[in-house]
């Protein structure tokens, strides 16, 4: 049943990944706080830590999204094993040779050449998909040129790991962040959110004005190109109007109905961290203009734990419940996990906001804090990906 449909393997490895990343970076954070031997790890831990969040966390669960939603959009078959089951082994693979291999830079460096070829084999399945005839290919094709950045982020890792030049490594954590991450969460957002909503929340007007996705995907390219070209401080140029017009979605789709409904209201209050923290990300920029450096990674932890880590949580239980044949709502546990996650957003962002709060401690606090939510949510969902359908149906 693990291999029945696409979104079983990729979520069940996904949510591997995450927890074995994140209780490496326990360690690193007790080690850093005193309450541990260092991992020792050859290369910077930080970029380590970026590279298997970014590289491999996420993308597994984008993968298994695609693979299920996109066929749908496009109005295409959904995929046989055979399609995607090679890639989904490559990545597996390279991810369990890169994981030992943040101890063994020669075996990273192979891990990687797997990834990359499973990478490639994933985008050759969805071009087929985003490319085909159907009349609005938009956003199959926003998230396939978001998933070719990722591609080049791995690629650039690679690079980082063969020369040691740190250039490739913030050129991969650009490419990741910017490049794929923001633009794949922002595309499906785009689409699922007022699709989802008007299924629920009764004269629901439908919002999703095409020149406002291209101005988030544009923007956050833009940031991107700019932070890697060390011009990070110019990016506010960018963020600013990016901040305005994803909070001026998350109005416009109507949150406040939508948390009647927990899991609908899951992903409004996980976009609107989205437009919050390129918001923080457009002060901190303006500031470092004028030779002021404020907020240290907030902007980065309300993106990456707020709104990659919500809309996660949300849309992965939303797409397990569907698939698994079960109603689509989310019990107490889930929905109680979900404002646990949201408490973790604001005591991460506090570590770096407020002067008494902020100690390895309290990041360590935050990390496991994030490591316990997810352990509990895999515990509840894990389960469901080989298991057969509670309804009788295939896939």
């Amino acid at each position: 049943m693990l291999f029945a449909a696409p979104h079983r393997a990729m979520f069940l490895a996904g949510m591997a990944m995450l927890l074995a990343t994140f209780a490496l970076w326990a360690i690193e954070l007790a080690a850093r706080a005193g309450f541990a031997p260092s991992p020792g790890w050859p290369l910077p831990a930080g970029w380590m830590h970026a590279l298997i969040v970014l590289g491999g966390v996420f993308p597994f669960f984008i993968f298994g999204f695609l693979f299920t939603a996109m066929p749908r959009w496009q109005g295409a078959p959904d995929l046989g094993t055979r399609d995607w089951l090679w890639p989904w082994r490559l990545l597996a693979a390279g991810w369990a040779l890169a994981l030992p291999g943040l101890w063994l830079p020669w075996l990273l460096a192979v891990g990687l050449l797997f990834v990359l070829a499973g990478w490639g084999a994933c985008l050759r399945i969805l071009w087929r998909i985003a490319y085909n005839r159907h009349p609005d290919p938009f956003h199959a094709r926003t998230v396939w040129w978001a998933a070719a950045a990722g591609g080049a982020a791995v690629a650039a890792w690679l690079g980082f790991v063969l020369t040691g030049d740190g250039l490739w490594a913030r050129t991969a954590i650009a490419a990741a962040l910017w490049g794929f991450l923001v633009p794949v969460f922002a595309t499906v957002s785009h689409r699922m959110v007022p699709f989802f909503s008007s299924n629920v929340i009764p004269d629901y007007v439908m919002v999703r004005p095409r020149w406002a996705l291209r101005l988030l995907v544009a923007a956050s390219a833009a940031h991107g190109a700019l932070t890697a070209a060390g011009a990070g401080h110019l990016a506010w140029l960018a963020d600013a109007p990016a901040s305005a017009v994803a909070l001026w979605l998350s109005v416009r789709w109507r949150p406040l109905p939508a948390l009647r409904v927990p899991l609908l209201g899951m992903l409004h209050l996980g976009f609107a961290w989205f437009g919050i923290g390129l918001a923080l990300f457009a002060v901190q920029g303006a500031a470092a203009g004028l030779g002021h450096h404020v907020l240290g990674l907030a902007p980065l932890h309300v993106l990456g734990v707020g709104f990659f880590g919500s809309v996660l949580l949300a849309m992965v239980s939303r797409v397990t419940l569907g698939h698994s044949g079960l109603p689509l709502v989310a019990d107490r546990l889930t929905w109680g996990l979900f404002l646990g996650l949201q408490a973790v957003v604001l005591l991460r962002v506090a570590a770096d906001l407020v002067p008494w709060v902020w100690s390895a401690a309290t990041m360590l606090a935050a990390v496991l804090g994030w490591l316990g939510l997810f352990a509990a949510w895999s515990w509840r969902y894990l389960p469901s990906y080989w298991r057969a359908r509670a309804d009788g149906k295939p896939g």
